[in-house]
């Protein structure tokens, strides 16, 4: 740990630890705890202090960095919900099985067909004004209820046509 200029070891640490109270709690993530947060945080606040040029505050210093750290941590691990959003689009849902499994339309229940059959005969069919509504829901995006019997009732319109 380097100790910087005009500062006891004492000091540079009080500084981390008042830091990373201040900040640590602030974010949550899934599986961790805010000690195990505090800890992660504690680490990247020594290492930290090798960039440290004396030119402001190490309280203000330590807390952007830290800040920046924290943030990259959730982007790269959790990503934006935009991102999160753009890969269920690459790979959409099992439209058979959300139907099955979520919603109980008597209807479906005789359906036996494969799930790229399924799909298929759906996309084939689907007019203009229901591709937004089909393309939320097989990405399990919430969608009114309005628009969601208007979905359903056309897919249970195909296979009874189709037999």
């Amino acid at each position: 740990m380097r100790i910087p200029k005009n500062m006891s070891k004492e000091d540079t640490v009080n500084t981390i630890t008042l830091v990373v109270e201040r900040i640590a709690p602030k974010y949550t993530f899934p599986n961790f705890d805010v000690d195990d947060i505090k800890q992660e945080a504690f680490i990247i606040c020594i290492e930290a202090l090798e960039r440290y040029d004396n030119k402001r505050s190490l309280e203000n210093f330590l807390s952007a960095n830290l800040s920046n750290r924290l943030k990259n941590f959730v982007r790269d691990r959790y990503g934006h919900a935009k991102d999160i959003e753009r890969k269920k689009v690459s790979s959409p849902a099992s439209l058979s099985d959300i139907i099955a499994n979520t919603y109980s339309y008597e209807e479906f229940n005789d359906i036996n067909i494969d799930n790229k059959e399924f799909m298929r005969r759906v996309e084939d069919k689907l007019p203009a004004n229901l591709r937004e509504s089909y393309l939320k829901f097989i990405n399990g995006v919430k969608i009114s209820k309005t628009k969601k019997t208007k979905l359903l009732t056309f897919i249970k319109d195909i296979f009874n046509e189709e037999g």
